[in-house]
């Protein structure tokens, strides 16, 4: 498990990078399934394929485009990955996470992490946005945690805490902002539990989840989140609930993955144009740092 890349590799993903664009970004956005329109409302963009990346592995699944883009949004310096990278593609997390650590090297302060995934909780609704309190990392529960392998210290202590792993300022500001939207559906709120894929859960496992206390399932996003926590960035959240999970025997539905990306269509506007709005909360970079 340990990790293959060092200190220097991700120095010099950071330096190629720092050398092409004209920004240096203060927020990393990572936009889930369905949701890379959000690159859209991105001005004075710079692109770049991962394949073009020193280090950077590519992107496989479909609905997720691959690219790297820096611009500004809504007054905010970005960088978004249009596309992200997973388990269930074949590589191993210290992979799956390599942006992380080049974005904090970078000077990236907050990591806002989207995502498609199953409504667990039965008072969700198809099209509704879910903000990320709290995460359940099951893999990682099962031995599968980003941080195993040596520690590097230029990064982040050995054991960091994950209870406040989910901004509580930032989820307020969310709550606020979505409330001046003036949305019919309230934000939800709750916890995200991460399994491996790529099959999609069985009803047992479903009934199993939701006991454990989530309220939706998906196949990332965790990964991410405990490495930004380690190397100090700030995080918040959100999943768009995609599908209802299947909890019931008798039902005939079955979920796919293209049911995922059309649901996804109308409901990801409203949470590219909420993350876009939230951009202006985020507390401006401290210069003193």
């Amino acid at each position: 498990m340990e990790s293959g890349f060092t200190y220097e590799d991700y120095r010099n993903t950071a330096e190629w990078l720092l050398s092409k664009i004209k920004h240096r970004p203060q927020v990393a956005v990572i936009c889930g399934s369905g949701l890379g329109g959000l690159a859209d409302k991105l001005t004075e963009t710079q692109i770049f394929n991962y394949s073009d990346i020193p280090n950077f592995p590519q992107s496989t699944v479909p609905g997720h485009a691959g690219r790297l883009l820096f611009g500004s949004l809504n007054g905010r310096a970005c960088v978004m990955m249009q596309g992200r990278f997973h388990m269930y593609e074949g590589y191993p997390l210290w992979k799956v996470t390599l942006p992380i650590r080049v974005f904090q090297l970078l000077g990236v302060d907050t990591l806002v992490v989207t995502n498609a995934a199953g409504g667990l909780n039965p008072k969700f609704e198809v099209g509704d946005i879910m903000l990320i309190r709290d995460h359940i990392n099951l893999p990682g529960l099962c031995g599968q945690n980003p941080l195993i392998g040596p520690n590097d210290e230029r990064f982040g202590v050995r054991f960091p805490a994950m209870s406040d792993a989910y901004d509580r300022e930032m989820r307020q500001k969310a709550h606020s902002t979505w409330k001046q939207m003036g949305e019919k559906r309230e934000l939800q709120e709750g916890t995200y539990v991460m399994v491996l894929g790529p099959s999609f859960e069985t009803v047992a496992e479903c009934r199993m989840l939701q006991k454990l206390g989530a309220d939706a399932v998906g196949m990332s996003t965790v990964p991410e989140v405990i490495v930004a926590r380690h190397c100090g960035l700030r995080v918040f959240g959100f999943s768009l609930i995609t599908n209802k999970v299947i909890l019931d025997y008798e039902s005939l539905e079955k979920a796919n993955h293209e049911e995922v990306i059309n649901t996804g269509k109308q409901a990801a506007q409203k949470l590219e144009q909420f993350v876009s709005i939230l951009m202006a909360s985020i507390p401006p970079p401290d210069h003193a740092s």
